[in-house]
């Protein structure tokens, strides 16, 4: 406290004496105070503005990013006269660059003309794009002298990085490998340069470590496989870079040959267990067992060395060191023990193993599969009083679990069938505000009557979407957040991948921002995956962050994304289908990939078959062979596909998405064997577990693009959620 006291009295002191030598300069002479006036604004220039959510919120430029080009212009041109700085050079940037991209070379110089100055954020890049509108004009010498001044003026900044690399020279390229590893256009240099000689390690080191994930880095890294000169430290890097790729067994070797550490030595014995080394893989994990015996890492591996164990004799002690020093693990070894007891004929054990489980460790996830199992049964032989007492404590106890809200929800349609309405009621509030997220949170909102469609009726809502813009990354420069939010996806990733130095072992905020760029460079599957990936994080610490995090809108916008919004639209009112029913099917069937193919050929973001796209393009007279990689197309045919198998089913969305995933024939004989009275039930009853889970999942994205997107439902679901109501008693 009393630092802070101190800097904050000498900033005072520097302040005061600043403006008694600005005061004099004023009395002497109206010209060096004109020279003064202009050095200050650049002494305040010189730090970016710190943004904030607030302040974002507030940026119209911001809010034009998702508009094209020739949609935006008139309106930024409108801002460059704006009277706040920050919008007038934001403004200013972003028009320059739209001309830069249309070749209009000239506007776009007088637009980025001294900016640098007044937009301190992005000033390197300010240059560079100048630099760029000069080569465009065949003057090539005032380019490179931009160029150089970049790295003069700005020499650790990221945008030095693609400076070098334009610049080319070998010593430039030198000192980018040297200074900018993590910099994707370093990464450009290093791929030629061992094209020309493949005998370089140090080189291949640089892109196991920090550009793993990039398409062909198994074989970039094979040839350092037998190579004498790396460092234990340097086989974790390597080792690592195969783990992420997936080659386990070359991970394994790698990992043999690293520092000893718990996540070493794991990964060791499971590379090995995978690749069927029964013994290295023992030997392995019994000495992770020896040298931590207090490691995370070390009840894993004892839960690995009973899966290996010859006899159930041989399991049982792995299973207790497990249940008596890894309370997180307890569940599964429980489990197991249970298991293996029960195939003893030691019944009583085993009972006394699964009630253990649900009194002592009744968090874990696999105490709440149990009560689930039990739940289910209880409810099949329609003891729904004993069914509701299995389940309640789900919700409560294992609210990370899956199954918390299907429990919930299910509580409150046992509640209704013994007839306590109020208590059912309560239920299916309690879902919706602990659960908003989840596919029973929308189940238990029909219930409830609010306006969010069901089954039959959701096809004909056509519900409003708030405007979409991107969120504030958690983490990164200042000069990051103003390119991501700008829309300057290219040089956006070069400087994120230029600060993100810890790719290997990321920060919650970090692995967030990673998936940010990975929408931003149009890769909607990996993003979702990166973003989801989220909640297994397994540190105090991190599931702090990530519990924070998951807390806030731009956690789930993000895993709820919505490219493809315009085409979405069209085709969605061309059909007469609720735009937010297709978007969820879109995102099940391709997570927004438009050129993924499954095994049986399905193609892109609807996932449409080559001869039913040629049916439909029959049926539609089409006049040409429909491209369904192409966006448009496949939505087209899609949505049209949508509409036929509601027209089969008069409309009801339930039967129209499960024929989508399993095909009419399938639905036409479920509907001759399955009760259709409650809609719940007959999903429950769907004997294909794809499809049943397909059901859920569409309606679930449904419910979350709905909730995220549509403001009335939007703040109703936070309604719920700050009344905080709780399940009744049973």
């Amino acid at each position: 406290m009393l630092k802070k006291l101190q800097t904050k009295h000498i900033s005072l002191m520097v302040g005061a004496g600043l403006s008694a030598f600005i005061a004099g300069a004023m009395l002497s002479s109206p010209e060096t105070m004109e020279t003064v006036g202009a050095w200050l604004q650049q002494l305040q220039n010189q730090q970016p503005e710190k943004l904030s959510p607030a302040n974002k919120a507030k940026s119209e430029v911001f809010s034009l990013v998702l508009q094209s080009p020739p949609e935006r212009a008139a309106k930024l041109r409108e801002l460059t006269k704006s009277s706040s700085s920050s919008e007038r050079n934001r403004a200013r940037y972003l028009l320059a660059s739209d001309l830069i991209d249309a070749k209009q070379a000239k506007p776009a110089l007088e637009l980025l003309k001294g900016l640098d100055n007044s937009y301190p954020a992005l000033a390197p890049y300010i240059l560079l794009k100048q630099a760029q509108a000069r080569q465009m004009l065949g003057e090539g010498g005032k380019a490179s002298d931009l160029r150089q001044a970049v790295l003069k003026r700005y020499p650790q900044e990221a945008a030095a990085a693609k400076s070098l690399y334009l610049i080319g020279l070998k010593e430039y390229q030198d000192r980018a490998i040297a200074e900018f590893p993590s910099n994707p256009l370093t990464w450009e240099i290093i791929r030629q340069r061992l094209q020309k000689n493949p005998n370089q390690p140090q080189l291949r080191l640089i892109l196991a470590k920090y550009a793993y994930e990039r398409p062909g880095m198994v074989a970039a890294l094979d040839p350092l496989a037998n190579d004498p000169t790396l460092k234990p430290e340097d086989w974790e890097i390597v080792g690592t870079a195969y783990w992420e790729n997936n080659v386990f067994g070359k991970a394994a070797t790698s990992y043999a040959k690293a520092p000893p550490t718990p996540r070493n030595l794991y990964r060791l014995g499971r590379g090995w267990q995978i690749s069927k080394e029964r013994e290295k893989a023992i030997a392995a994990y019994q000495k992770l067992v020896q040298q931590f015996p207090d490691a995370r890492e070390t009840g894993n591996a004892l839960l690995r060395l009973a899966d290996m164990a010859r006899t159930n004799r041989e399991t049982l002690p792995y299973l207790d060191q497990v249940i008596s020093k890894f309370p997180d693990l307890a569940g599964k070894a429980l489990v197991k023990k249970a298991k293996i007891l029960t195939a003893l004929r030691d019944r009583k054990s085993a009972e006394a193993a699964r009630e253990l489980l649900i009194s002592k460790y009744g968090n874990t996830e696999e105490a709440a599969q149990y009560r689930w199992q039990v739940a289910k049964q209880k409810a099949k032989a329609k003891d729904y009083d004993a069914a509701w007492s299995w389940a309640e404590p789900i919700p409560k106890n294992n609210p990370k679990s899956i199954l918390a809200p299907r429990a919930g929800f299910w509580v409150g349609k046992w509640a209704t069938k013994l007839g306590k309405q109020a208590e059912a009621k309560q239920v299916y509030e309690y879902v919706i505000s602990n659960f908003p997220y989840s596919y029973y949170a929308w189940r238990s909102a029909v219930i409830l009557g609010l306006n969010v469609g069901n089954f039959n009726n959701v096809r004909q809502m056509n519900p409003e979407v708030a405007a979409i813009e991107r969120p504030l990354p958690p983490t990164g420069s200042e000069t990051f957040k103003e390119l991501y939010l700008l829309g300057e996806d290219r040089d956006a990733y070069l400087q994120w991948e230029t600060e993100f130095q810890n790719k290997m072992q990321p920060t919650v905020a970090e692995q967030f921002n990673e998936g940010l760029m990975q929408f931003a460079r149009g890769q909607h599957l990996q993003g979702i995956s990166t973003i989801a990936k989220l909640e297994d994080r397994e540190t105090p610490e991190e599931k702090a962050e990530y519990d924070a995090l998951s807390k806030q809108i731009i956690y789930w916008q993000a895993r709820y994304p919505f490219p493809y919004l315009q085409k979405i639209k069209y085709w969605s009112a061309e059909r007469k289908l609720n735009p937010l029913l297709v978007t969820a099917l879109m995102r099940q069937e391709s997570r927004f990939e438009p050129k993924i193919k499954s095994v049986a050929g399905a193609t892109g973001l609807m996932q449409v078959m080559p001869s039913t796209g040629k049916w439909i393009a029959e049926k539609i007279n089409l006049d040409k062979t429909p491209d369904l990689e192409d966006p448009n197309d496949n939505i087209m045919l899609g949505t049209w596909y949508l509409d036929h198998t509601h027209e089969q089913y008069g409309n009801n969305s339930l039967l129209a998405i499960a024929s989508y995933n399993a095909g009419p024939g399938n639905v036409s004989k479920w509907l001759k064997t399955l009760s259709k009275q409650d809609p719940d039930e007959f999903v429950e009853k769907i004997p294909f577990g794809e499809t049943k889970n397909y059901v859920r999942q569409v309606f679930g994205n449904y419910w979350n693009y709905l909730r995220l997107y549509n403001p009335e439902i939007s703040e109703i679901v936070a309604k719920y959620s700050q009344e905080h109501p709780q399940l009744p008693a049973h």
